[in-house]
């Protein structure tokens, strides 16, 4: 092989045409015309080119290890930066030198071809490398960038919350219990107790973190482990928290179109029309009209006479489920407020309503597209006595809960915010059907590996 160049990213491929680079990666496709030619499709995480390995412009025994090359090697790639306007990104690569470093596979498991799911999510690990997957680990990846710089310019303090507590902050049933030191603790199933003395402290602060559900749920929206931001803010009104919610949504929907529409069209580029899945131009079009249009606001009553009225009936006193959300984004078409809910089907901390207090301050943020909930947020009860009653009506240990109820005895004020799902709303912003391609490595009811 020749001596080395300059290594490269192919994403910085425009700045080299003409040169002669370095790109190493993996071969993930290989394909050749007769003996004396080979086109390697070469990815290196940043980006893919085609590479046009010829016989007579590179070592004869390196283009025999180019044109043998199997499925998802890892090779170092010399050649020369040429412009091609029918190329996706411009430019391919004319080899000069080939070194395989890793060798792949004949029979290597992932093909271009429709794999069942389960046989695709035994293969986690090797199912990153598909376009679709770096599509949507990207997004991912931008969307938490996003909402991080969201709230870094809004004034808001990071505050790392526990994964290992010995307290329920969304009731007993859905916890996974574990042995800490021969006393019972739990995993996380949120870090809003511990955000609230925060804000205590510092005003404006959020946590972002894995958190965990014991919940027995088959939904393409639900996982057993997965990522919230949770946001508090002392002083908050129950207004105040929903434009909150709304514009740090806008925010993220408004930059993933301005910087990151391309990873939609990734997403959806080999879809077939059976999918079951929106195509990138309905997405695009569907975060078009969130960013730009205002969120709808409805009462919990107000919405369940609307599902009366679309053919959805619900009595009062039950939760929504995926109809009922599906049904009343299709009918605006934009993010859905659902407030103000009944007492007896939300979380113990959560303020009673001054009007009626069979009702409380909070609300559901339902995403356009029959995507779901993505937001659930409240303002907090800051009544000690109150917060009490209701530990003891949802049958919660007091004990446990000492140090939460300390914060509404030395200066407590009305305070507020909310839970976001990471993995929903990268669902949504991508148009992913189901949530396990929004996660590295999805934990549900029935999968723990790999």
């Amino acid at each position: 092989m020749e001596s080395p160049t300059k290594d490269i990213l192919i994403r910085d491929i425009a700045k080299y045409g003409g040169e002669t680079v370095t790109i190493k990666g993996w071969v993930y496709n290989r394909r050749n015309s007769g003996k004396k030619l080979a086109f390697l499709q070469l990815r290196d995480g940043s980006g893919t080119i085609q590479g046009v390995a010829h016989v007579n412009e590179m070592p004869e025994e390196e283009f025999q290890s180019a044109a043998a090359v199997t499925t998802e090697s890892s090779a170092i790639v010399i050649g020369v930066v040429k412009e091609d306007k029918r190329a996706p990104s411009g430019f391919e690569l004319t080899v000069t030198g080939f070194e395989l470093v890793g060798e792949g596979s004949n029979d290597y498991p992932i093909q271009p071809k429709e794999h069942g799911v389960d046989f695709l999510l035994d293969r986690r690990h090797l199912w990153f490398r598909t376009e679709r997957q770096r599509a949507i680990l990207r997004l991912r990846d931008r969307t938490i960038f996003y909402l991080r710089d969201f709230f870094n310019k809004d004034g808001f303090t990071c505050i790392d919350s526990p994964i290992i507590t010995g307290s329920a902050c969304e009731g007993t049933s859905t916890l996974f219990e574990l042995d800490y030191f021969g006393r019972p603790a739990y995993l996380s199933q949120s870090g809003q107790l511990y955000v609230e003395p925060a804000c205590m402290a510092l005003g404006s602060v959020y946590c972002f973190g894995p958190t965990f559900r014991a919940e027995k749920s088959f939904t393409r929206r639900h996982l057993t482990e997965f990522w919230m931001l949770e946001p508090e803010v002392a002083w908050q009104t129950q207004d105040g928290n929903i434009d909150l919610q709304s514009r740090m949504i806008k925010s993220v929907v408004g930059r993933i179109l301005e910087n990151d529409a391309e990873l939609i069209e990734q997403i959806h580029a080999r879809q077939g029309e059976d999918s079951g899945e929106e195509t990138a131009e309905e997405v695009i079009s569907r975060l078009e009209k969130a960013r730009d249009e205002k969120f709808i606001r409805l009462t919990y009553d107000e919405a369940l006479k609307e599902l009366e009225r679309l053919g959805e009936p619900l009595t009062w006193g039950d939760d929504f489920g995926a109809p009922h959300e599906t049904k009343l984004t299709e009918e605006y078409g934009v993010p859905v407020f659902v407030e103000r809910w009944p007492a007896k089907i939300k979380a113990f901390y959560m303020q009673p309503d001054p009007d009626d207090d069979t009702y409380v301050q909070c609300d559901d943020l339902i995403a356009s597209g029959g995507y779901g909930e993505v937001i659930g947020g409240s303002i907090r009860i800051h009544d000690s006595e109150l917060l009490l009653k209701r530990i003891d009506e949802h049958k919660l240990d007091r004990r446990a809960f000492q140090w939460y109820l300390d914060i509404r005895e030395y200066g407590t004020v009305p305070h507020g915010g909310f839970g976001l799902g990471l993995e929903r709303l990268v669902q949504w912003l991508g148009g992913v059907h189901h949530i396990r391609e929004t996660i590295p490595f999805p934990r549900t009811i029935k999968r723990l590996e790999p």
